[in-house]
């Protein structure tokens, strides 16, 4: 009812806000007076969160809208970045589709944190690689059917396993820097950052929302494909089987109809299994897995270790690097990286219609553009499509011979967020939410 009184608040660049002089900079710099948090902002429970839908299916004149006022302009040399030096577009595109009921700055702001960024590049690459073994696992099974299994196999599967296994580990380490409130999330820490008082509840729906809008950013970077093996792959690692709320939704017991074989691949071997409160999530297990970890995958994206080998290099480059360098080192990481040019407003593929040489591509975006918002999120299984990306290779463990004497100090330089934007959406949630006040109050 509200929603074109609510685009009403949108305010331009040098608004509510005033200049200041920055003697460091010797340059004039616009200070945006900042709507405080708790003034706008009151958490779902976590049980409506669940209900929660993405609005994916934004019409033109939406879309438009969102293209003029929120999404980055672009560049000669542009690329679908998730976050660098310029304005991230999946991200973008997921703030615009969220509903504003679970979005508020302090969500905003965690989104841009570096370790974030770091976070979800780790969560985006284990999710890709998860569905390219999954799906090589089961073309190996249908391919027994007819062929001997040879001792080759055991070592190509394993392989697969320790690379499930390593990359879980990257997300696990800035997992388990969230849930202990160290460096950038501190000031999100469920005690607090004085450490005296529990908000549990408070910090159990803001988990559920970061969670629901990392599986959005997943789903989008990844081509709009496999929404439901990424939403039950995703919270399987963060929740456990048994608090996986996703497959109570779905019921698709898809882990009984998998082969011991492809279990041991996809999850691995460092599974705890407890009672309900003494479960430890699938990511936890692998911090304290007993198995061969290079302990450099610790401190991979973060700290600059020298003379790494190719596949760690291979690891740290895609945690670490500019998107637009991905090209230049062969880095894969779902649509992270290709030219903009090749998707619409929603970062949706662009495709030529046939005999459609002569068009210009702007037209061809433009009409496009019309009909995809009748396009779902879920899969179509009736034709296999050409990949939009291509797998990815991860090089072979090296032997760990190279062990330092002593701890590496040096830091790798953090992702930069694009302040510009993190502010743009902060005040287009905080005016919503401070109009709806208005508007209740109204009798």
């Amino acid at each position: 009812m509200f929603e074109d009184d609510e685009d009403e608040i949108y305010e331009a660049i040098y608004e509510n806000g005033h200049w200041v002089w920055d003697t460091q900079d010797e340059a004039l710099k616009f200070i945006r007076n900042v709507v405080s948090e708790s003034d706008v902002y009151a958490p779902l429970s976590t049980t409506k969160l669940k209900t929660i839908e993405f609005k994916d299916d934004k019409d033109l004149w939406e879309q438009q809208k969102f293209r003029k006022r929120m999404q980055r302009k672009t560049t000669d040399f542009d690329v679908v970045t998730l976050q660098r030096c310029l304005p991230q577009d999946v991200k973008d595109v997921v703030l615009f589709t969220a509903p504003t009921s679970i979005l508020s700055p302090a969500v905003i702001n965690m989104l841009h944190l570096p370790t974030t960024e770091r976070f979800l590049r780790a969560l985006i690459l284990c999710c890709q690689y998860y569905l390219q073994v999954s799906e090589i696992m089961t073309n190996r099974t249908i391919e027994l059917e007819t062929k001997l299994r040879t001792e080759n196999s055991a070592e190509i599967e394993a392989k697969y396993g320790d690379d499930m296994e390593d990359l879980r580990l990257l997300i696990a380490k800035d997992y388990y820097m969230m849930l202990l409130g160290e460096g950038d999330f501190a000031k999100y820490h469920h005690m607090g950052t004085q450490k005296l008082h529990s908000l549990s509840k408070k910090e159990a729906a803001f988990f559920e929302t970061i969670l629901k809008i990392a599986i959005q950013i997943v789903w989008i970077a990844l081509g709009r494909k496999y929404y439901n093996q990424i939403e039950l792959e995703v919270n399987r690692i963060f929740k456990s089987d048994i608090y996986n709320s996703a497959e109570h939704k779905l019921n698709t017991n898809y882990q009984v109809k998998m082969n011991d074989r492809e279990q041991s691949v996809l999850f691995g071997h460092c599974l705890h299994l407890g009672k309900k409160v003494n479960s430890n999530s699938p990511l936890i297990n692998e911090v304290y897995c007993h198995r061969g970890i290079d302990y450099r995958l610790f401190g991979l994206g973060a700290i600059k270790y020298p003379g790494l080998k190719r596949r760690l290099s291979f690891l740290e480059g895609i945690l670490s690097e500019p998107e637009e360098k991905f090209t230049e080192y062969g880095f894969t990481l779902g649509i992270l990286g290709l030219a903009r040019s090749r998707f619409d407003i929603m970062l949706k593929e662009i495709k030529a219609p046939a005999g459609a040489g002569s068009v210009s591509s702007a037209s061809i975006r433009h009409s496009l553009s019309r009909t995809s918002r009748v396009m779902s999120r879920k899969s179509t299984a009736s034709a296999i499509p050409q990949k939009l990306y291509p797998n990815i290779y991860i090089p072979r463990k090296d032997e760990i011979n190279d062990i330092l004497a002593d701890f590496c100090k040096e830091s790798l330089p953090k992702l930069k967020r694009n302040e510009e934007q993190r502010l743009k959406w902060i005040h287009r949630i905080s005016g919503r939410k401070a109009l709806r006040k208005v508007i209740k109050k109204v009798p």
